[in-house]
């Protein structure tokens, strides 16, 4: 550019601080070539050809100008004046787009000065960190937000200090005021507003079997090829690890028995080679090049459905070595399901105990798993339920991996289907541990994207309800693996609900529903425009950043950029969503009652998140993007909205009168209903919100004492077309030794019974 530094020497630039300068028109230059590179460069770092040097020169000239003619009779000249021609030159000349992206970047360091400077934000700002520092986790809300992490160790701590510090920078400096007051003001809820600055997405449904194709890296070393069930799963926990480190949310395999079903096959091969080797020593079998011929129509085998005809040219017309080979088979069969079952001991264990993030938190993992029918498949299943069954060190139950069976007709709902049989495994495992979740295949929403023989099109859930299935952007990849959310941000509908509805202060007798659903609006608008925003941020990052999320080829396509791509082209395969919290008490709100009550109520919960899923649907199609409609689970949201909700309209019964909202579309958990009612009343919810739901069912009592009944409650789901269900039960917890699990009489863990103090050799034991 041009430079008329010479006609304003004399002119002292005042900066906020009252520190003076020299004026540098320099300075103007790149001030100007910053506003007009945000809109010449697109979210990949691909330069657009609307903008020139011509264009910034034009307005570069126009600020001196109005230098010149204004100041020159002055000696001084403030920084927001500057910055103020520059706006008005852009207006002047046209440059409308570039105006706006100018204007808004002041708008925003304006923000974070005043977060940072004020005095009374600082003050609270500070007392938030000397709270983080000086009180435990039940003391402070802050250091439990995140459930998953121990606020109260020193890595914990250090965490929630950067979180701390993050939010306030996020709020400041990257996005928009009006989206950080909704949030603050309680309107809308911007989930891990923390990582929003490091452009992190929230989760991903993992590809083992293309991790473990041709080995990988963690960034120290690279680990090659698994060949046998215990690498496989050994691998399998650190690729959970390592991309926890690279996310914010949680991590899942989707087809957790189809990616380590290869790893069984594997070591059959070597528990087949070694015991055949051994019995044909025995028998001092010593033909080399036969030997040479079975080894490499061993390492020819598939799967473990191989017949002993397989090796007849070996044995033919001799009944010695066909013993041999059919004893051989049978050994290795139970060695190789055996060590599965050690293989899958481990990976739950690891699962509970290795750490990501700076050694604060245990990786929040979830596998999906109970459709391959394959007899490789089929032992991974069995083995893993078998080890969930059996519980940790002290038969606690493990909180890790969120287990999901996945449910299909014809392949394990039906006695005659193949796999009914794991079906009646993952109850009775449920029944004791919690888990497996039920994820129903057959729900219409779910088996539309279906396709007979290619697992990757079976829905899969992360975890706590997240999900990713239908891809606007190519309808021919709505597939699972490699995909994921990339954020999410909820709604408060009770509040909307008090505002337009029959209580509070502004009761009125009907409800203003066009009033409600004027203001629903602008929030969904509110929070599509919030997500773009963050959209960009995260597109604006590169491969680099991430380096086993994208530098090992996870996310789907993310193998096919350089190390320093930005990611639009990639990221735009996830989701973006837009959750709800609330929905049982904004119909008390409005009309009195909540679904679980009437059909009435019924009738406008469905109309009112069939609105949200609508627009998520036209901004979808209007923005080529994947907006979806979520379910939010509300376990520290529902909390932060009510104490805000409580300080603004006071305790409304049925509305603000407890300690939180209740989750998503869910019928309120005080409210006494059946267990086929809940179901049939919650299920069409589930067809709804594409992002992610759940249904939970609470029973009394262990219903380890009646499986068939437990059965049954998992058929009302699928048939009902709820898509993700959970039964829970009280687990029992022993105050002495740590166990978890049912407890009748006698503690398994310790052998000690209620209101009996525990012996010192049981102590020494356990020690």
């Amino acid at each position: 550019m041009a430079n008329n530094d010479n006609l304003l020497t004399a002119i002292e630039v005042v900066k906020r601080n009252g520190k003076k300068v020299t004026f540098d028109g320099t300075k103007v230059a790149v001030a100007i070539k910053k506003g007009f590179d945000s809109i010449i460069y697109d979210s990949e770092g691909e330069k657009r050809d609307k903008y020139t040097e011509k264009d910034m020169q034009k307005v570069y000239q126009e600020v001196i100008k109005e230098i010149e003619k204004d100041y020159k009779d002055k000696d001084k000249i403030k920084i927001e004046e500057i910055q103020d021609l520059i706006e008005n030159a852009l207006k002047k000349k046209g440059y409308d787009d570039v105006y706006e992206s100018f204007s808004e970047y002041r708008e925003r360091r304006a923000a974070s000065r005043e977060a940072f400077m004020d005095d009374k934000k600082t003050h609270k700002f500070l007392k938030t960190l000397e709270g983080l520092g000086l009180k435990s986790a039940s003391e402070d809300d802050t250091k439990r937000e995140n459930a998953n992490v121990d606020g109260d160790t020193a890595m914990g701590t250090m965490l929630q200090y950067g979180s701390t510090v993050s939010k306030e920078f996020a709020k400041a400096y990257l996005m928009k005021k009006k989206f950080a007051d909704a949030h603050d003001d309680g309107y809308i809820h911007i989930h891990d507003m923390d990582f929003l600055p490091m452009g992190t997405t929230t989760c991903l449904q993992i590809d083992l079997g293309k991790l473990f194709k041709n080995g990988f890296s963690t960034g120290h070393g690279h680990v090659r090829e698994p060949n046998d069930i215990i690498s496989y799963s050994a691998l399998a926990a650190i690729a959970i690890q390592s991309n926890q480190n690279d996310q914010h949310g949680g991590q899942s395999i989707p087809l957790f028995d189809y990616y380590l079903a290869p790893g069984v096959v594997k070591t059959f091969r070597k528990q087949f080679k070694m015991t055949l080797q051994d019995l044909l020593d025995y028998a001092d079998f010593t033909d080399l090049v036969a030997m040479k011929s079975i080894e490499a129509e061993i390492k020819n085998i598939k799967t473990l459905d191989t017949p002993l005809e397989t090796f007849e040219k070996f044995y033919k017309d001799n009944e010695s070595l066909k013993r041999i080979f059919k004893m051989s088979l049978e050994k290795a069969m139970k060695k190789t399901d055996k060590i599965t079952y050690q293989a899958m001991e481990a990976f739950v264990h690891n699962l509970n105990t290795m750490h990501s993030r700076a050694g604060a938190q245990v990786p929040f993992s979830s596998i999906n798993f109970g459709t391959d029918t394959s007899k490789e498949g089929r032992m991974v299943t069995k083995n893993y339920l078998l080890a969930v069954d059996a519980g940790l060190g002290r038969s606690e139950t493990p909180i890790f991996p969120i287990s999901i069976f996945k449910v299909k007709e014809g392949v394990n709902y039906n006695p005659e289907d193949p796999n009914y049989d794991l079906l009646k495994l993952s109850c009775k495992v449920s029944a004791k541990r919690l888990f497996p979740n039920f994820e129903f295949i057959d729900a219409p929403y779910n088996l539309q994207y279906y396709v007979p023989g290619r697992p990757e099109t079976e829905v899969a859930t992360m975890g706590c309800r997240t999900r990713v299935m239908g891809n606007v952007v190519d309808p021919e990849r709505a597939i699972t693996p490699g995909r994921g959310n990339l954020s999410f941000t909820s709604i408060n509908l009770p509040r909307l609900g008090i505002k337009h509805g029959i209580v509070g202060k502004d009761a009125r007798n009907k409800a203003d529903m066009k009033g409600f659903y004027e203001e629903l609006d602008e929030l969904l608008d509110l929070c599509k425009d919030q997500l773009l925003e963050r959209f960009e941020v995260q597109c604006n990052k590169h491969v680099y950043n991430f380096p086993f999320l994208l530098g090992q080829g996870n996310w789907i396509d993310s193998e096919k950029l350089k190390p320093t791509d930005k990611l639009k082209k990639i990221l735009k395969h996830g989701t973006l969503s837009i959750g709800f919290i609330g929905l049982a008490e904004c119909l008390k709100a409005l009309i009195g009652e909540h679904h679980g009550e009437s059909e009435r109520a019924q009738k406008l919960g469905l109309e009112i998140i069939g609105h949200m899923r609508k627009k998520c649907d036209e901004y979808s199609e209007n923005y080529k993007l994947n907006f979806t409609c979520l379910a939010t689970p509300a376990e520290g949201l529902s909390g932060r909205f009510i104490r805000i909700d409580q300080a603004i309209y006071g305790k409304i019964k049925g509305v603000t009168d407890r300690e939180y909202y209740t989750n998503s579309f869910h019928v309120p958990v005080y409210y006494n209903i059946s267990i086929s009612k809940k179901i049939k009343t919650e299920a069409p919810y589930h067809a709804l919100t594409n992002a992610g739901h759940i249904s939970y069912i609470e029973l009394d009592g262990d219903p380890g004492e009646n499986l068939d009944a437990f059965e049954s409650i998992v058929r009302l789901m699928k048939e009902a077309g709820i898509g993700y269900g959970a039964i829970n039960h009280p687990v029992d917890r022993d105050p002495v030794c740590g166990y978890v699990g049912v407890i009748k009489d006698v503690c398994p863990g310790c052998g000690r019974r209620e209101g009996q103090p525990v012996s010192i050799d049981v102590i020494k034991e356990m020690k």
